[in-house]
């Protein structure tokens, strides 16, 4: 299976990216892409009044275009995240959607770890914008590969990933916009730990670059084999990465180095008392 990862410099100009997603996707499919993964708030990223100004629901025109683009081109789309706006509520979600290649949406998770944290002395509070959603979400493609679906700051939590690869994921999906400090220390070293961990192939799609507010994305989007192999790593720019996954080899690598069957989930307890 052929997959492609796209990575972006979005702003708070809505048009605009969704034009340069639109450009590169289809790049993707000339590529041979089958799977696309966009990176988080491809649609919208600035002030926090940039993008609740962004916000839409599910029967908006992000929706709209991922279905149509994916039935366009046959290919299956995570269509990255954007912030939607909840059903008759004022609230907001941080929201990733599979589109299969029908254009039909075959899935719909909220990102559950909000970006609440200081970097280099500079402050993110992503709960005051969203809410966190509540399900761990695992999709199928076309053919039944399973897809475990997060989005960037979830990267940080395994017990996320391993749930997911237990339920039967065998390939990780992680839309992102990883700060630009973030991204130089840590993305590359936990892609490639989801990956050994739980044996599953890692698409990883991240930001590239300035956005509005002062914000900055590190790039380096990659796509991660069950052995923790860089398949495919995007340049410092506005691009896409394709990488053909070797589902033969997975079932090899686990079959060989059984740790997920050799977890022991009755000797796990969670701690009453949580020290952090």
């Amino acid at each position: 299976m052929k997959v492609a990862a796209v990575q972006l410099n979005a702003g708070a100009d809505v048009a605009a990216n969704m034009n340069a997603a639109d450009r590169l996707t289809r790049a993707a499919a000339a590529d041979g892409a089958q799977l696309i993964v966009l990176p988080e708030k491809w649609t919208a990223i600035g002030s926090d009044e940039q993008v609740r100004a962004a916000a839409e629901t599910l029967e908006g025109p992000t929706m709209a275009w991922a279905g149509a683009l994916a039935r366009e081109l046959g290919v299956e789309l995570v269509a990255g995240s954007f912030v939607e706006k909840l059903e008759g509520t004022d609230k907001l979600a941080n929201t990733s959607v599979h589109v299969d290649r029908r254009g039909e949406l075959r899935a719909v998770y909220r990102k559950l770890h909000m970006f609440d944290v200081e970097v280099e002395g500079r402050s993110y509070r992503e709960s005051d914008l969203e809410e966190a959603g509540s399900e761990i979400v695992l999709s199928h493609t076309d053919e039944g590969v399973e897809l475990g679906m997060s989005i960037c700051y979830d990267l940080r939590f395994p017990e996320l990933y391993r749930i997911l690869a237990v339920r039967g994921a065998r390939v990780l999906t992680v839309p992102a916009a990883f700060t630009l400090a973030t991204t130089r220390d840590h993305w590359e070293t936990l892609l490639r730990a989801r990956a050994i961990e739980n044996q599953a192939f890692v698409i990883a799609a991240n930001q590239i670059g300035e956005h509005p507010a002062g914000m900055r994305s590190g790039g380096r989007s990659m796509i991660v084999d069950p052995w923790g192999l860089v398949l495919a790593q995007a340049p410092d720019e506005p691009s896409h990465i394709v990488a053909e996954l070797d589902l033969e080899r997975q079932r090899k690598i686990r079959s060989a180095l059984p740790s997920l069957a050799n977890r022991r989930g009755d000797a796990y307890v969670w701690p009453q008392e949580v020290r952090a």
